[in-house]
Order: C-alpha cells, then sequence, then structure tokens
C-alpha cells in the first residue's frame, strides 16, 4: 500500500515561517481534507509537498513509500506520483491539449522505463474521462487554459489526474471559483477516479460546500501553520457553527 508521510514539517518562505511543524499521514485510497483560515498555510503545505523552488523546508522530513523526497525537485515527485492540482491553473498559449497530455503521461510512463502510449488507445482513455467530466469533444481542439472559463480549469485539472493516475492528489482549493454545477462535476469526477485508482487526496479547502460530494477519512484544521485538530465530518459542522477562532487555542 502506497504511502505519503509528512514528518514535524518547518518550511519558510523568503526567511518567515509558514509551516510550523506539520505531521500527517495519507494511506492509498484515503481522502484528507484540510480546512483553515486565509494564511493558515494550506497552500504553503501544497507547494512544499510538490517541491516549489520559492518554499525552503528548514526541518522535518517528507517520504513516500519510505523514500525520502524532501529535497527532490518537482518533476522528480511527479514521476513517484505526486500529482498537484493547482488553484489558478495558468494558460499555455499554442499547446494543444490531446499534446499536453500525451507528452506528459509519456514522460511520466519514460521515468518508470515503460513504452509510451499508443495514440488510438491514448485517445480512447482521453474521451471516457472527458465524459466523466462532462466536455464536449471539441475541447481536445483547444489551448492548454485558453480562454478556459474558471469551471473549465477546474475541470481539466481533474482530467490530469485522471489521465496521470497518480499515487497521490494535492487538490490545493480546488472548488474555488466554481458555481454549484461545475463544483458538483469536478467533485463527483475527482471522487469516482480516486476511488477507481485508489488514489490517496488531500483536499485543500475554505468551505464546506465541497464536502457535500466528498465524503473525507479525515478532516484537519489548520491554523497558524499547524494542525490545531484532527477529526471526521464532525469537524465540518463545528467550523461552519463556530468558525476558525474556535481552534485557536485547541492545536495539538
Amino acid at each position: 500500500m502506497s504511502q505519503l508521510v509528512i514528518k514535524d514539517l518547518h518550511a519558510n518562505v523568503e526567511d518567515k515561517e509558514i509551516l510550523k511543524g506539520i505531521s500527517l499521514t495519507i494511506n492509498a485510497g484515503e481522502i484528507h481534507t484540510i480546512m483553515g483560515p486565509n494564511g493558515s498555510g494550506k497552500s504553503t503545505l501544497c507547494h512544499v509537498l510538490m517541491g516549489h523552488p520559492k518554499y525552503t523546508i528548514t526541518s522535518g522530513i517528507i517520504t513516500l513509500d519510505g523514500e525520502d523526497i524532501t529535497e527532490l525537485k518537482p518533476d522528480k515527485r511527479a514521476q513517484l506520483g505526486i500529482f498537484l492540482s493547482f488553484q489558478y491553473p495558468q494558460e499555455v498559449p499554442g499547446v494543444k491539449y490531446p499534446n499536453f497530455l500525451r507528452q506528459a503521461k509519456n514522460a511520466l510512463l519514460a521515468a518508470k522505463k515503460l513504452p509510451p502510449v499508443k495514440i488510438p488507445e491514448f485517445v480512447k482513455v482521453v474521451k471516457e474521462k472527458m465524459k466523466l467530466l462532462k466536455f464536449p469533444e471539441n475541447f481536445m481542439e483547444r489551448a492548454v487554459n485558453e480562454g478556459f472559463s474558471g469551471g473549465e480549469k477546474k475541470r481539466a485539472e481533474i482530467l490530469q489526474m485522471a489521465v496521470f493516475e497518480p499515487k497521490f492528489a494535492i487538490l490545493d482549493e480546488t472548488d474555488s471559483g466554481l458555481d454549484v454545477d461545475a463544483l458538483k462535476i469536478v467533485a463527483k469526477g475527482a471522487m469516482a477516479i480516486a476511488k477507481e485508482t485508489q488514489c490517496g487526496v488531500l483536499l485543500i479547502t475554505h468551505y464546506q460546500r465541497i464536502l457535500n460530494y466528498i465524503a473525507p477519512n479525515f478532516v484537519h484544521i489548520m491554523v497558524d501553520g499547524k494542525i490545531a485538530k484532527t477529526g471526521g465530518g464532525e469537524l465540518v459542522e463545528e467550523v461552519e457553527t463556530k468558525g476558525y477562532e474556535a481552534f485557536l487555542t485547541t492545536q495539538e
């Protein structure tokens, strides 16, 4: 069983400490939700897990299936099976979506010394995943995120998750900027993919609404760079009724 382990992780941005001792273990097939107010360090944790060079790990360790990945570059982490869905996906003008998906998939396969995907087989798989996320067929004629609505960008991120089949997916505020219909498609699509592939998921969110469609195994409340409390769905209700201030004095 695959396992992503974070032990006593401290990290800085420009000499300012943002993460102040995060410890978390995610097993294959588990869904963990991190909730917290703005500035609590949620997105920083995502970027640190993915190896963003802007962030400096000052102490602690990250392991994937027992291998220390704390110092690995982002591409190496991706090759090992970590996927990050961006909060603000960027446009890549001139790069057609099917070419992007196929080249990225082949890079992941090459890292495992596996042969590249055959185009007909790959197109068939992508079209199946597109139906799950309610994309029209002409979507594949477009450039990466160019002219996409907010909902299309977030659905496209989940499409990548479906095609790349990571061991662990980090979804950084995937629900932000989505209307109700787009939220349902994104949430249900991510759940279906995670269940099918037994992918472990770390879902970052501010709000309860996405959790109406995604049932987490664990909920973690993050305040001031630390996990203040861990529990189940009851914590979501507690946040809704009491707000995050209730957790300021209950840090674990």
